[in-house]
Protein backbone atom coordinates (compact mmCIF):
# COMPACT_ATOMS: atom_id res chain seq x y z
CA UNK A 1 0.00 0.00 0.00
CA UNK A 2 2.56 2.53 0.76
CA UNK A 3 4.36 1.42 -2.29
CA UNK A 4 1.12 2.18 -4.50
CA UNK A 5 0.73 5.54 -2.57
CA UNK A 6 4.27 6.71 -3.54
CA UNK A 7 3.48 5.80 -7.03
CA UNK A 8 0.26 7.30 -6.83
CA UNK A 9 1.93 10.63 -5.79
CA UNK A 10 4.81 10.22 -8.02
CA UNK A 11 1.79 9.69 -11.18
CA UNK A 12 -0.02 13.51 -9.73
CA UNK A 13 2.85 15.03 -9.57
CA UNK A 14 4.28 14.73 -13.18
CA UNK A 15 0.37 15.58 -14.52
CA UNK A 16 0.98 18.91 -12.29
CA UNK A 17 4.22 19.12 -13.77
CA UNK A 18 2.88 18.35 -17.78
CA UNK A 19 -0.28 21.09 -16.96
CA UNK A 20 2.19 23.34 -16.10
CA UNK A 21 4.37 23.35 -18.68
CA UNK A 22 1.79 22.83 -21.29
CA UNK A 23 1.56 26.12 -24.21
CA UNK A 24 -0.42 28.46 -23.46
CA UNK A 25 -3.31 29.19 -25.86
CA UNK A 26 -2.67 31.57 -29.02
CA UNK A 27 -3.86 35.20 -27.98
CA UNK A 28 -5.60 35.86 -30.70
CA UNK A 29 -6.46 39.41 -31.70
CA UNK A 30 -9.08 39.03 -34.34
CA UNK A 31 -12.56 40.16 -33.97
CA UNK A 32 -15.27 37.48 -35.10
CA UNK A 33 -12.10 35.41 -36.27
CA UNK A 34 -14.95 32.33 -36.81
CA UNK A 35 -17.15 34.27 -38.50
CA UNK A 36 -20.13 32.94 -36.10
CA UNK A 37 -21.18 36.60 -35.57
CA UNK A 38 -21.56 37.07 -40.02
CA UNK A 39 -19.39 39.64 -41.00
CA UNK A 40 -19.26 41.42 -37.87
CA UNK A 41 -15.52 43.47 -37.71
CA UNK A 42 -14.97 41.86 -41.54
CA UNK A 43 -15.12 44.37 -44.59
CA UNK A 44 -15.53 43.00 -47.84
CA UNK A 45 -15.38 44.04 -51.43
CA UNK A 46 -18.32 44.89 -52.56
CA UNK A 47 -19.08 42.29 -55.43
CA UNK A 48 -18.07 39.87 -53.50
CA UNK A 49 -21.52 38.56 -52.12
CA UNK A 50 -19.65 38.13 -49.06
CA UNK A 51 -21.57 35.81 -46.58
CA UNK A 52 -21.37 33.64 -43.45
CA UNK A 53 -22.52 29.69 -44.17
CA UNK A 54 -23.33 26.92 -42.11
CA UNK A 55 -21.37 24.64 -44.85
CA UNK A 56 -19.09 24.04 -45.05
CA UNK A 57 -17.20 25.02 -41.90
CA UNK A 58 -14.15 24.29 -40.53
CA UNK A 59 -14.69 24.81 -36.75
CA UNK A 60 -17.46 25.88 -35.17
CA UNK A 61 -21.19 26.74 -36.66
CA UNK A 62 -20.18 29.37 -39.61
CA UNK A 63 -17.34 30.00 -41.83
CA UNK A 64 -16.99 32.74 -44.58
CA UNK A 65 -17.66 32.36 -48.17
CA UNK A 66 -16.96 34.85 -51.13
CA UNK A 67 -16.69 34.95 -54.61
CA UNK A 68 -13.94 36.64 -56.81
CA UNK A 69 -16.10 38.35 -59.78
CA UNK A 70 -14.16 40.72 -62.99
CA UNK A 71 -11.30 41.64 -61.58
CA UNK A 72 -12.15 41.74 -57.74
CA UNK A 73 -10.78 39.33 -56.00
CA UNK A 74 -13.48 39.00 -53.05
CA UNK A 75 -10.60 40.52 -50.52
CA UNK A 76 -12.23 40.55 -46.54
CA UNK A 77 -10.52 42.82 -43.90
CA UNK A 78 -9.95 44.32 -40.95
CA UNK A 79 -7.79 46.67 -39.22
CA UNK A 80 -6.36 45.54 -35.82
CA UNK A 81 -4.04 47.53 -33.52
CA UNK A 82 -0.77 46.46 -32.34
CA UNK A 83 2.22 47.06 -30.95
CA UNK A 84 5.18 48.38 -32.63
CA UNK A 85 8.78 45.92 -32.68
CA UNK A 86 6.66 42.71 -31.69
CA UNK A 87 6.65 39.60 -33.58
CA UNK A 88 3.19 38.33 -34.86
CA UNK A 89 1.42 34.50 -36.18
CA UNK A 90 -1.33 34.66 -38.64
CA UNK A 91 -2.77 31.77 -39.89
CA UNK A 92 -6.44 30.73 -40.80
CA UNK A 93 -7.71 27.60 -42.33
CA UNK A 94 -9.40 27.36 -46.26
CA UNK A 95 -10.82 25.79 -49.05
CA UNK A 96 -11.09 26.84 -52.84
CA UNK A 97 -8.85 26.81 -56.26
CA UNK A 98 -6.77 29.73 -55.05
CA UNK A 99 -6.69 31.19 -51.35
CA UNK A 100 -4.37 34.33 -50.10
CA UNK A 101 -4.08 35.06 -46.34
CA UNK A 102 -1.81 38.04 -45.39
CA UNK A 103 -1.03 41.56 -43.48
CA UNK A 104 -0.63 44.85 -44.76
CA UNK A 105 0.50 48.06 -42.83
CA UNK A 106 3.25 50.34 -42.73
CA UNK A 107 6.31 48.13 -42.97
CA UNK A 108 4.38 45.22 -43.04
CA UNK A 109 3.58 43.25 -45.99
CA UNK A 110 3.16 39.89 -45.76
CA UNK A 111 1.60 36.69 -47.39
CA UNK A 112 0.67 33.22 -47.76
CA UNK A 113 -1.46 31.17 -50.65
CA UNK A 114 -2.77 27.95 -51.06
CA UNK A 115 -4.67 26.01 -53.81
CA UNK A 116 -6.86 23.35 -51.80
CA UNK A 117 -9.38 22.59 -54.10
CA UNK A 118 -12.39 20.98 -51.54
CA UNK A 119 -9.89 20.17 -48.48
CA UNK A 120 -9.23 22.83 -45.48
CA UNK A 121 -5.78 23.64 -45.32
CA UNK A 122 -3.76 25.76 -43.27
CA UNK A 123 -2.26 28.48 -44.21
CA UNK A 124 0.45 30.43 -41.67
CA UNK A 125 3.16 33.32 -41.87
CA UNK A 126 4.21 35.79 -39.86
CA UNK A 127 5.53 39.22 -39.24
CA UNK A 128 7.39 41.36 -37.20
CA UNK A 129 6.07 45.20 -36.73
CA UNK A 130 8.47 48.24 -37.44
CA UNK A 131 9.09 50.46 -34.22
CA UNK A 132 6.35 53.22 -35.76
CA UNK A 133 3.51 50.75 -36.85
CA UNK A 134 0.40 50.33 -34.42
CA UNK A 135 -2.04 48.61 -36.69
CA UNK A 136 -2.00 46.64 -39.57
CA UNK A 137 -5.16 45.19 -42.02
CA UNK A 138 -5.33 41.36 -41.81
CA UNK A 139 -6.83 40.30 -45.27
CA UNK A 140 -8.04 36.77 -47.04
CA UNK A 141 -8.92 36.66 -50.55
CA UNK A 142 -9.57 34.67 -53.88
CA UNK A 143 -8.19 35.29 -57.83
CA UNK A 144 -9.35 36.31 -60.72
CA UNK A 145 -11.55 33.62 -63.24
CA UNK A 146 -11.76 30.91 -60.01
CA UNK A 147 -15.02 29.81 -57.70
CA UNK A 148 -16.26 30.65 -54.28
CA UNK A 149 -13.61 30.54 -51.66
CA UNK A 150 -14.15 29.77 -47.84
CA UNK A 151 -12.10 30.79 -44.96
CA UNK A 152 -12.39 29.74 -41.01
CA UNK A 153 -10.81 30.25 -37.91
CA UNK A 154 -8.26 32.64 -38.55
CA UNK A 155 -5.68 34.01 -35.69
CA UNK A 156 -3.76 36.94 -35.49
CA UNK A 157 -1.29 35.71 -32.64
CA UNK A 158 0.46 38.41 -30.66
CA UNK A 159 -0.65 41.38 -27.97
CA UNK A 160 -2.95 43.86 -28.69
CA UNK A 161 -2.03 47.99 -28.83
CA UNK A 162 -3.17 50.64 -27.38
CA UNK A 163 -5.06 52.49 -30.18
CA UNK A 164 -3.48 55.77 -31.81
CA UNK A 165 -5.91 58.55 -31.64
CA UNK A 166 -3.42 61.81 -32.56
CA UNK A 167 -3.29 63.27 -35.95
CA UNK A 168 0.16 64.37 -37.70
CA UNK A 169 0.79 67.45 -38.18
CA UNK A 170 -0.12 69.07 -41.29
CA UNK A 171 2.69 68.93 -44.21
CA UNK A 172 4.11 72.65 -45.42
CA UNK A 173 5.78 74.69 -48.28
CA UNK A 174 3.60 72.45 -50.89
CA UNK A 175 5.21 74.07 -54.22
CA UNK A 176 3.64 72.56 -57.60
CA UNK A 177 6.08 72.41 -60.77
CA UNK A 178 8.15 70.29 -63.30
CA UNK A 179 5.58 70.94 -65.48
CA UNK A 180 5.61 68.49 -68.98
CA UNK A 181 2.43 67.64 -71.58
CA UNK A 182 0.61 65.85 -68.77
CA UNK A 183 2.74 65.42 -65.67
CA UNK A 184 3.17 68.02 -62.46
CA UNK A 185 5.44 67.24 -59.92
CA UNK A 186 4.69 68.05 -56.23
CA UNK A 187 6.46 68.74 -53.19
CA UNK A 188 5.95 69.25 -49.23
CA UNK A 189 8.24 69.40 -46.60
CA UNK A 190 7.37 66.80 -43.88
CA UNK A 191 4.70 66.45 -41.31
CA UNK A 192 5.25 65.26 -37.33
CA UNK A 193 3.07 62.62 -35.54
CA UNK A 194 3.63 61.04 -32.14
CA UNK A 195 3.96 57.67 -33.65
CA UNK A 196 5.12 58.37 -37.10
CA UNK A 197 3.67 59.12 -40.31
CA UNK A 198 2.52 56.46 -42.33
CA UNK A 199 1.90 58.08 -46.00
CA UNK A 200 0.36 61.19 -47.45
CA UNK A 201 -2.46 61.98 -48.99
CA UNK A 202 -2.81 64.02 -52.44
CA UNK A 203 -6.27 65.16 -53.60
CA UNK A 204 -6.33 66.90 -57.08
CA UNK A 205 -9.31 69.46 -57.32
CA UNK A 206 -10.92 68.18 -54.40
CA UNK A 207 -11.11 64.64 -55.99
CA UNK A 208 -10.44 61.30 -54.54
CA UNK A 209 -6.98 61.02 -52.78
CA UNK A 210 -3.90 59.18 -54.06
CA UNK A 211 -1.10 58.37 -51.67
CA UNK A 212 2.71 58.57 -51.68
CA UNK A 213 5.29 57.31 -49.00
CA UNK A 214 7.35 60.68 -49.14
CA UNK A 215 7.48 63.95 -49.69
CA UNK A 216 7.08 64.03 -53.17
CA UNK A 217 4.56 62.31 -55.91
CA UNK A 218 4.29 63.07 -59.22
CA UNK A 219 0.86 63.58 -60.97
CA UNK A 220 0.60 61.75 -64.74
CA UNK A 221 -2.59 61.68 -67.19
CA UNK A 222 -3.48 64.94 -67.08
CA UNK A 223 -3.39 66.98 -70.20
CA UNK A 224 -1.63 69.83 -71.57
CA UNK A 225 -1.83 73.51 -71.41
CA UNK A 226 -4.25 73.09 -68.17
CA UNK A 227 -4.11 74.25 -64.72
CA UNK A 228 -4.88 71.49 -61.60
CA UNK A 229 -4.74 72.62 -58.15
CA UNK A 230 -3.56 70.33 -55.30
CA UNK A 231 -3.87 69.71 -51.25
CA UNK A 232 -1.85 67.07 -49.41
CA UNK A 233 -2.33 66.01 -45.76
CA UNK A 234 -0.33 63.30 -43.37
CA UNK A 235 -2.12 60.00 -42.01
CA UNK A 236 -0.47 57.97 -40.18
CA UNK A 237 -0.71 53.89 -39.50
CA UNK A 238 -3.58 54.19 -37.14
CA UNK A 239 -6.29 56.33 -40.13
CA UNK A 240 -5.31 59.54 -38.46
CA UNK A 241 -5.27 62.32 -41.05
CA UNK A 242 -4.08 66.13 -40.69
CA UNK A 243 -6.07 68.59 -41.96
CA UNK A 244 -5.41 69.17 -45.60
CA UNK A 245 -2.82 72.00 -47.38
CA UNK A 246 -4.13 75.50 -49.05
CA UNK A 247 -4.44 74.54 -52.55
CA UNK A 248 -1.67 75.31 -54.22
CA UNK A 249 -1.53 75.32 -58.44
CA UNK A 250 0.07 74.42 -61.72
CA UNK A 251 0.20 73.86 -65.08
CA UNK A 252 0.85 71.52 -67.80
CA UNK A 253 3.10 72.56 -70.48
CA UNK A 254 2.17 72.42 -74.33
CA UNK A 255 4.80 71.15 -75.85
CA UNK A 256 4.05 68.51 -78.90
CA UNK A 257 7.54 67.28 -79.48
CA UNK A 258 7.85 63.86 -77.29
CA UNK A 259 9.61 63.34 -74.21
CA UNK A 260 12.99 63.83 -74.14
CA UNK A 261 14.97 60.36 -73.55
CA UNK A 262 11.54 58.40 -74.46
CA UNK A 263 12.15 54.80 -74.88
CA UNK A 264 9.47 53.09 -76.85
CA UNK A 265 11.24 49.72 -78.26
CA UNK A 266 14.24 48.51 -76.74
CA UNK A 267 15.09 44.60 -77.28
CA UNK A 268 17.07 42.95 -74.85
CA UNK A 269 20.98 42.20 -75.39
CA UNK A 270 22.47 39.83 -73.12
CA UNK A 271 26.00 42.17 -72.35
CA UNK A 272 27.53 39.11 -70.78
CA UNK A 273 27.97 37.90 -74.34
CA UNK A 274 30.93 39.74 -76.39
CA UNK A 275 28.87 39.08 -79.86
CA UNK A 276 26.94 40.97 -81.16
CA UNK A 277 28.13 44.35 -79.50
CA UNK A 278 25.35 47.51 -79.57
CA UNK A 279 27.20 48.93 -81.61
CA UNK A 280 27.20 46.04 -84.46
CA UNK A 281 23.94 45.51 -83.86
CA UNK A 282 22.55 49.43 -84.30
CA UNK A 283 24.88 49.55 -87.12
CA UNK A 284 23.08 46.27 -88.72
CA UNK A 285 19.59 47.06 -88.34
CA UNK A 286 19.22 50.94 -87.40
CA UNK A 287 17.43 50.58 -84.11
CA UNK A 288 19.58 52.36 -81.60
CA UNK A 289 18.01 51.56 -78.02
CA UNK A 290 18.76 48.33 -76.22
CA UNK A 291 18.02 46.93 -73.00
CA UNK A 292 21.24 45.49 -71.22
CA UNK A 293 20.38 42.06 -69.30
CA UNK A 294 21.25 42.05 -66.52
CA UNK A 295 22.75 43.72 -63.29
CA UNK A 296 22.92 41.32 -60.39
CA UNK A 297 24.72 41.26 -57.52
CA UNK A 298 28.50 40.16 -57.41
CA UNK A 299 29.86 37.60 -54.75
CA UNK A 300 30.19 40.37 -51.78
CA UNK A 301 26.59 41.34 -51.80
CA UNK A 302 24.84 44.49 -52.68
CA UNK A 303 27.19 45.47 -55.48
CA UNK A 304 26.30 45.21 -58.86
CA UNK A 305 27.96 43.60 -61.44
CA UNK A 306 27.20 42.39 -65.36
CA UNK A 307 25.84 39.05 -65.01
CA UNK A 308 26.76 39.06 -61.28
CA UNK A 309 30.40 38.48 -62.27
CA UNK A 310 31.48 41.10 -64.46
CA UNK A 311 32.52 44.39 -63.60
CA UNK A 312 29.91 47.24 -63.75
CA UNK A 313 32.94 49.13 -65.51
CA UNK A 314 34.29 46.59 -67.65
CA UNK A 315 35.83 48.06 -70.48
CA UNK A 316 34.38 46.57 -73.18
CA UNK A 317 30.88 47.16 -72.25
CA UNK A 318 31.31 50.25 -71.16
CA UNK A 319 33.08 51.47 -73.87
CA UNK A 320 30.01 50.00 -76.14
CA UNK A 321 27.42 51.80 -74.27
CA UNK A 322 29.42 55.19 -74.70
CA UNK A 323 29.70 54.31 -78.64
CA UNK A 324 26.04 53.96 -79.09
CA UNK A 325 25.83 56.83 -76.89
CA UNK A 326 27.90 58.94 -78.83
CA UNK A 327 25.73 57.78 -82.23
CA UNK A 328 22.49 58.80 -80.30
CA UNK A 329 21.22 55.26 -78.82
CA UNK A 330 20.84 55.07 -75.09
CA UNK A 331 19.88 52.05 -73.03
CA UNK A 332 17.66 50.56 -70.53
CA UNK A 333 19.51 48.83 -67.65
CA UNK A 334 17.65 45.11 -66.44
CA UNK A 335 18.33 44.22 -63.28
CA UNK A 336 16.96 40.21 -62.03
CA UNK A 337 16.33 37.85 -64.43
CA UNK A 338 15.68 33.91 -64.46
CA UNK A 339 19.25 33.20 -62.74
CA UNK A 340 20.04 35.76 -60.30
CA UNK A 341 21.47 36.43 -57.27
CA UNK A 342 19.45 39.52 -57.61
CA UNK A 343 20.16 43.16 -56.20
CA UNK A 344 16.63 42.69 -54.75
CA UNK A 345 17.77 39.64 -52.71
CA UNK A 346 21.61 40.91 -51.88
CA UNK A 347 20.51 44.18 -50.96
CA UNK A 348 18.84 44.19 -47.39
CA UNK A 349 17.69 47.65 -46.87
CA UNK A 350 16.00 50.01 -48.95
CA UNK A 351 19.20 52.63 -48.61
CA UNK A 352 21.22 50.22 -49.99
CA UNK A 353 19.40 48.74 -52.95
CA UNK A 354 18.51 52.42 -54.16
CA UNK A 355 22.27 52.88 -53.82
CA UNK A 356 22.84 50.18 -56.05
CA UNK A 357 20.29 51.37 -58.61
CA UNK A 358 22.04 54.45 -58.66
CA UNK A 359 25.43 53.08 -58.84
CA UNK A 360 24.75 50.81 -62.42
CA UNK A 361 22.96 53.87 -64.00
CA UNK A 362 25.51 56.43 -63.49
CA UNK A 363 27.69 53.98 -64.51
CA UNK A 364 26.53 53.46 -67.80
CA UNK A 365 24.57 57.17 -68.07
CA UNK A 366 20.86 56.45 -68.32
CA UNK A 367 17.88 57.23 -66.63
CA UNK A 368 16.16 54.05 -67.29
CA UNK A 369 15.62 50.84 -65.60
CA UNK A 370 13.94 47.63 -65.96
CA UNK A 371 12.99 45.19 -62.90
CA UNK A 372 12.22 41.56 -64.15
CA UNK A 373 10.67 39.44 -61.34
CA UNK A 374 11.05 35.77 -61.48
CA UNK A 375 11.72 34.53 -58.20
CA UNK A 376 10.42 36.50 -54.88
CA UNK A 377 11.50 39.68 -53.74
CA UNK A 378 10.63 41.99 -50.71
CA UNK A 379 7.86 43.98 -52.70
CA UNK A 380 8.10 47.09 -50.05
CA UNK A 381 11.82 47.54 -49.97
CA UNK A 382 12.16 47.22 -53.69
CA UNK A 383 8.97 49.39 -54.53
CA UNK A 384 10.11 51.81 -52.08
CA UNK A 385 13.40 52.25 -53.31
CA UNK A 386 12.30 52.96 -56.66
CA UNK A 387 10.06 55.24 -55.36
CA UNK A 388 12.54 57.32 -53.95
CA UNK A 389 14.64 56.99 -56.83
CA UNK A 390 11.91 58.17 -59.22
CA UNK A 391 10.92 61.07 -56.48
CA UNK A 392 14.87 61.98 -57.15
CA UNK A 393 15.51 61.75 -60.46
CA UNK A 394 12.21 61.06 -62.28
CA UNK A 395 13.76 57.67 -63.71
CA UNK A 396 11.63 56.09 -65.91
CA UNK A 397 10.71 52.42 -64.36
CA UNK A 398 9.60 49.12 -66.02
CA UNK A 399 8.31 45.86 -64.15
CA UNK A 400 9.07 42.46 -66.44
CA UNK A 401 6.89 40.74 -64.71
CA UNK A 402 5.81 36.38 -65.39
CA UNK A 403 2.54 35.45 -67.28
CA UNK A 404 0.28 32.68 -65.64
CA UNK A 405 -1.72 31.83 -68.84
CA UNK A 406 -3.60 33.45 -71.66
CA UNK A 407 -6.49 34.13 -70.24
CA UNK A 408 -5.59 34.88 -66.68
CA UNK A 409 -2.62 37.13 -67.73
CA UNK A 410 0.10 37.93 -64.62
CA UNK A 411 0.16 35.64 -61.99
CA UNK A 412 -0.91 36.82 -58.78
CA UNK A 413 2.48 37.67 -57.26
CA UNK A 414 2.94 40.32 -60.20
CA UNK A 415 -0.24 41.23 -59.29
CA UNK A 416 0.92 42.23 -55.96
CA UNK A 417 3.77 44.04 -56.97
CA UNK A 418 1.88 46.13 -58.97
CA UNK A 419 -0.46 46.40 -55.89
CA UNK A 420 1.80 47.94 -53.83
CA UNK A 421 3.32 50.35 -56.69
CA UNK A 422 0.47 51.80 -57.23
CA UNK A 423 -0.34 52.22 -53.66
CA UNK A 424 2.74 54.35 -53.33
CA UNK A 425 2.33 56.26 -56.18
CA UNK A 426 5.28 54.72 -58.15
CA UNK A 427 4.84 55.23 -61.75
CA UNK A 428 6.25 51.99 -63.91
CA UNK A 429 5.62 50.72 -67.35
CA UNK A 430 4.36 47.23 -66.87
CA UNK A 431 5.93 44.42 -69.80
CA UNK A 432 4.48 40.88 -69.82
CA UNK A 433 7.05 38.35 -70.58
CA UNK A 434 4.71 36.61 -73.44
CA UNK A 435 6.59 33.50 -73.09
CA UNK A 436 6.42 30.54 -71.77
CA UNK A 437 3.06 30.01 -70.91
CA UNK A 438 0.12 27.29 -71.40
CA UNK A 439 -1.86 28.28 -74.15
CA UNK A 440 -4.27 26.79 -76.54
CA UNK A 441 -5.29 27.55 -80.54
CA UNK A 442 -2.72 29.73 -82.43
CA UNK A 443 0.51 30.84 -80.43
CA UNK A 444 0.30 34.55 -81.55
CA UNK A 445 -3.26 34.25 -80.76
CA UNK A 446 -2.25 33.68 -77.12
CA UNK A 447 0.32 36.91 -76.98
CA UNK A 448 -2.09 38.78 -77.63
CA UNK A 449 -4.81 37.72 -75.61
CA UNK A 450 -2.25 37.17 -72.37
CA UNK A 451 -1.53 40.83 -72.99
CA UNK A 452 -4.79 41.94 -73.18
CA UNK A 453 -5.55 40.31 -70.14
CA UNK A 454 -2.52 41.86 -68.59
CA UNK A 455 -4.42 45.08 -69.53
CA UNK A 456 -7.83 43.86 -67.99
CA UNK A 457 -5.91 43.67 -64.76
CA UNK A 458 -3.87 47.08 -64.81
CA UNK A 459 -7.78 48.33 -64.73
CA UNK A 460 -8.87 46.83 -61.49
CA UNK A 461 -5.06 48.30 -60.02
CA UNK A 462 -5.10 52.05 -62.12
CA UNK A 463 -8.93 52.76 -61.50
CA UNK A 464 -8.79 56.31 -62.52
CA UNK A 465 -6.67 56.03 -65.67
CA UNK A 466 -8.49 55.78 -68.58
CA UNK A 467 -8.23 52.94 -71.10
CA UNK A 468 -5.77 54.81 -73.54
CA UNK A 469 -3.49 55.85 -70.72
CA UNK A 470 -3.28 52.33 -69.22
CA UNK A 471 -2.35 51.08 -72.56
CA UNK A 472 0.30 53.78 -72.53
CA UNK A 473 1.53 51.90 -69.72
CA UNK A 474 1.73 49.07 -71.09
CA UNK A 475 4.95 46.82 -73.00
CA UNK A 476 5.06 43.81 -74.42
CA UNK A 477 8.44 40.62 -74.25
CA UNK A 478 7.97 37.81 -76.53
CA UNK A 479 10.81 35.21 -76.69
CA UNK A 480 11.77 34.83 -80.45
CA UNK A 481 11.72 31.40 -81.65
CA UNK A 482 11.98 28.35 -79.89
CA UNK A 483 10.34 29.34 -76.02
CA UNK A 484 12.01 27.52 -73.07
CA UNK A 485 8.69 24.86 -72.39
CA UNK A 486 8.04 24.39 -76.21
CA UNK A 487 6.45 27.12 -77.65
CA UNK A 488 7.20 28.75 -80.80
CA UNK A 489 7.32 32.66 -81.79
CA UNK A 490 7.23 32.32 -85.51
CA UNK A 491 7.64 35.95 -88.18
CA UNK A 492 3.96 35.69 -88.12
CA UNK A 493 3.43 35.28 -84.47
CA UNK A 494 5.62 38.57 -84.25
CA UNK A 495 3.52 40.64 -86.88
CA UNK A 496 0.65 39.76 -85.35
CA UNK A 497 1.89 40.80 -81.44
CA UNK A 498 3.45 44.05 -83.35
CA UNK A 499 0.57 45.25 -85.14
CA UNK A 500 -1.63 44.71 -82.31
CA UNK A 501 0.81 46.63 -80.05
CA UNK A 502 0.87 49.53 -83.32
CA UNK A 503 -3.63 49.43 -82.79
CA UNK A 504 -3.79 49.78 -79.19
CA UNK A 505 -0.45 52.20 -78.98
CA UNK A 506 0.88 50.57 -76.11
CA UNK A 507 4.26 51.99 -74.19
CA UNK A 508 6.69 49.50 -75.18
CA UNK A 509 8.15 47.07 -77.07
CA UNK A 510 11.22 44.63 -76.66
CA UNK A 511 11.79 40.96 -77.24
CA UNK A 512 14.58 38.03 -76.22
CA UNK A 513 17.23 38.69 -77.60
CA UNK A 514 19.19 40.16 -80.04
CA UNK A 515 21.82 37.70 -79.67
CA UNK A 516 19.63 35.08 -80.58
CA UNK A 517 18.08 36.98 -83.66
CA UNK A 518 19.86 34.69 -86.31
CA UNK A 519 19.36 30.95 -87.69
CA UNK A 520 22.22 29.70 -86.48
CA UNK A 521 20.52 26.54 -85.00
CA UNK A 522 17.34 26.34 -87.37
CA UNK A 523 16.56 22.72 -85.25
CA UNK A 524 14.30 23.53 -82.92
CA UNK A 525 16.68 23.61 -80.10
CA UNK A 526 16.91 26.57 -77.36
CA UNK A 527 19.74 28.78 -77.56
CA UNK A 528 21.12 31.54 -76.45
CA UNK A 529 22.91 32.67 -79.44
CA UNK A 530 20.04 31.40 -81.49
CA UNK A 531 16.62 31.71 -82.45
CA UNK A 532 15.87 27.55 -83.27
CA UNK A 533 14.20 28.54 -86.49
CA UNK A 534 14.63 29.52 -90.16
CA UNK A 535 14.87 33.17 -90.34
CA UNK A 536 17.46 35.64 -91.74
CA UNK A 537 20.05 37.79 -89.79
CA UNK A 538 18.13 40.28 -86.77
CA UNK A 539 14.68 39.62 -89.19
CA UNK A 540 12.93 40.21 -85.87
CA UNK A 541 14.65 43.08 -84.97
CA UNK A 542 13.48 44.32 -87.87
CA UNK A 543 9.64 43.47 -87.75
CA UNK A 544 9.40 44.68 -84.44
CA UNK A 545 11.24 47.82 -85.69
CA UNK A 546 7.97 48.72 -87.28
CA UNK A 547 5.93 49.44 -83.93
CA UNK A 548 5.21 53.06 -83.69
CA UNK A 549 3.52 53.89 -80.63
Amino acid sequence: MKIRGLAAAAVLALGLTALSAAPALAANILANPGFESGLSGWTCSATSAAQAVSSPVHGGAKALQATPAGSDYARCQQTITVKPSTTYQLSGWVRGDYVFLGATGAGVDTSTWGAPGAQWQQLKTSFTTPATTTSVSVYVNGWYGTGAYLADDLVLDGPGGTPDTQAPTVPGNLTVGGPTNTSLTLSWSASTDNVGVDHYEISRDNGAPVTAASTGYTATGLSPDTTYGFRVRACDAAGNCSAYTASAGGKTSNDSTPPPGDIRYAPYIDITMSTPSLVSAANATGVQNYTLAFALGDSTGCNPAWGGTIPLTDARIINDVKALQAQGGQVIVASGGAQGPYLEHNCATTATLLAAYKKVLDTVGTNHLDVDVEASIDVNKVNSALKQLQSERGTSISYTLRIQGQDYGLDPFSVQILQDAAAKGLNVTVNPMLMDFGYTGNWGDALVSAAQATLNQMKGIWPSKTDAQLKRLLGVTPMIGKNDTGQTTTQADARKLRDWANANHLGFVGFWSVGRDNGGCPNGSVSPTCSGISQTAYEFTGIFKGFTG
